[in-house]
């Protein structure tokens, strides 16, 4: 991990933590980190900045800490995603934490498998867990926002007009479309179908719903590398 995350209940007083479980065996088994070694911090949700190793065990790790940086700028994203498989779930979530998506709303379509929906990747703890590992990489301690919405035609034709207003709104998908633009500034949602793409109706419901319909060539890519490439092309 590239930033040792802290949580409100590691502190011990207003400037010293204690870290057991996972965070601990890292800092044993990865870091090989000894009294005395500066790491770099944040607080989950808050700041950032320097932890001391005042004391080492295999029972728990004793850090002061001095938060006082902010953390990296979120993207002004807002990610609609149709449900992946799970085992691509966990990836895409990370990744999304790594480059810094503020929002991912996850979708139904036509061509997701309803057992998609039946994961335990999908239940909170292990959403913030692999959000968690996502912003490790990054250096970053805000937790994307993620809310899931089965139900699409709801969804698309009575919430997303509003969630997406005053938004540049694109929905990516194979064809004869505009290319995806580059460099934006301003607030975009951008939509993601899912392994075989939006059928035509859900293309159009998003159209409906103030969406512009953007290709990235002629290759088909499988979900988290769309996911991954048309961020980085966006932002």
């Amino acid at each position: 991990m590239n930033l040792l995350l802290l949580r409100d209940e590691d502190f011990v007083g207003a400037d010293r933590v204690l870290l057991r479980g996972r965070r601990l065996q890292h800092l044993l088994q990865v870091h090989q980190a000894t009294v005395g070694d500066s790491l770099k911090v944040g607080q989950l949700g808050g700041m950032m900045g320097r932890g001391e190793l005042l004391a080492l065990s295999a029972e728990h790790a004793e850090l002061s800490v001095q938060l006082d940086q902010p953390p990296p700028a979120k993207l002004p994203l807002t990610l609609l995603l149709a449900m992946p498989r799970p085992k691509m779930f966990r990836r895409i979530l990370q990744h999304c934490a790594t480059l810094g998506v503020a929002e991912i709303i996850l979708l139904n379509s036509f061509r997701v498998e309803k057992s998609f929906w039946q994961t335990p990747f999908l239940q909170p703890e292990q959403i913030e867990e692999n959000l968690l590992l996502g912003l490790e990489q990054a250096r970053d301690t805000i937790l994307p926002q993620v809310q899931i919405e089965k139900r699409f035609k709801p969804f698309v034709e009575d919430r997303l007009p509003a969630l997406i207003a005053d938004r540049l709104a694109l929905v990516a998908h194979p064809g004869d479309y505009p290319a995806c633009p580059r460099a934006v500034t301003q607030p975009t949602a951008l939509a993601i179908g899912p392994e075989g793409g939006w059928i035509p109706y859900e293309v159009d419901k998003l159209v409906e719903a103030g969406f512009q319909s953007v290709q990235l060539g002629a290759r088909i890519l499988r979900v988290e590398t769309a996911v991954t490439a048309l961020i980085g092309r966006l932002f």
